[in-house]
Parts: structure tokens; sequence; C-alpha cells
């Protein structure tokens, strides 16, 4: 299964990895493991989403920004990289929303991101998953995501 047909299938491209808003490398590996800090929504350039999921945003709106997320992530494991076909395993995602006060379904809004993975790398992209309430991100996004990969 090659990675970019999935993508294409999706009509997906790859957007340029989103800037860094800090003092940090995107991705870092160790061993066989790449750790990738956290992405926001961002598309050209600016958040596709503000706001906190529960008050300003669904959780169909929260779900398209995770996946938005899910996918400047692998734009910058492509950057790094090269070939996104050499990721074994999608080893663990960490998704931060921010939340209203009264809102709890953090899980299916970063579902949005972990369905797209595994609709990208199959099995090897079912994953790990933490899904956390917060209550502010930087820039008013609704959500952040990094990630653990396992490389060959």
């Amino acid at each position: 299964m090659c990675v970019y047909e999935n993508l294409k299938k999706m009509d997906i491209t790859l957007p340029a990895p989103p800037p860094k808003g800090g003092i940090y490398v995107p991705v870092k590996q160790v061993g066989n493991l790449i750790f990738t800090s956290g992405a926001g929504p961002i598309v050209d350039g600016k958040p596709a989403f503000l706001g906190k999921v529960g008050k300003e945003l669904s959780v169909e709106e929260g779900q398209k920004a995770a996946k938005i997320v899910a996918i400047n992530i692998l734009s910058m494991l492509h950057q790094y990289l090269g070939d996104l076909n050499r990721i074994k395993n999608v080893v663990k995602i960490l998704g931060f929303v921010a939340s209203a006060d009264d809102f709890n379904d953090q899980p299916q809004v970063i579902n949005g991101a972990s369905q797209f993975l595994v609709d990208v790398f199959g099995e090897k992209g079912q994953h790990a998953r933490s899904a956390i309430s917060t209550n502010e991100l930087p820039g008013n996004i609704p959500v952040e995501i990094e990630g653990v990969f396992e490389i060959e």
C-alpha cells in the first residue's frame, strides 16, 4: 500500500509544513522512532478554525480541524523523511482540544485525526492515543496534536 496513492484517492495534496511557533524542531528522531511537535489546523499560514469546541465550534468542526492537523503532521514527516512509505507504524498520538467548560467529547474530536491516519496507513495507522481537554491553545486554535511514529 502506497501512502501517496491513498492520499491521492482522498484528493489530498500535502501542504508545506506549518511555520514553527517557537524554539523547537518540528520532528525529532531517536533510533527508529520519530516524534513530532504539536501541530495545529493551519492552512495557508492561517488557522482554519478558531475557538473552543462545544462553544464556537461543533464536534464535526473539531473533527475537521483534527484531520487538518493530521495532514500537517504528515507534511512535517514528509519533509523530514522524504518518503512517508518509510513509516512502519503510527505508534501514538496525543490530542489536545480547547473545550468549553461543559464539553467532554474530546475523544470524538480527535477521531478526525485517528480515522484519517487509519485511512492513509491502513492497519499500520492504528495507534495508541490520548485526547485531553484544555482551556486554551496557542492562537485560539481548537486542536493541537503531536505524534510518535516508527520508521523502517
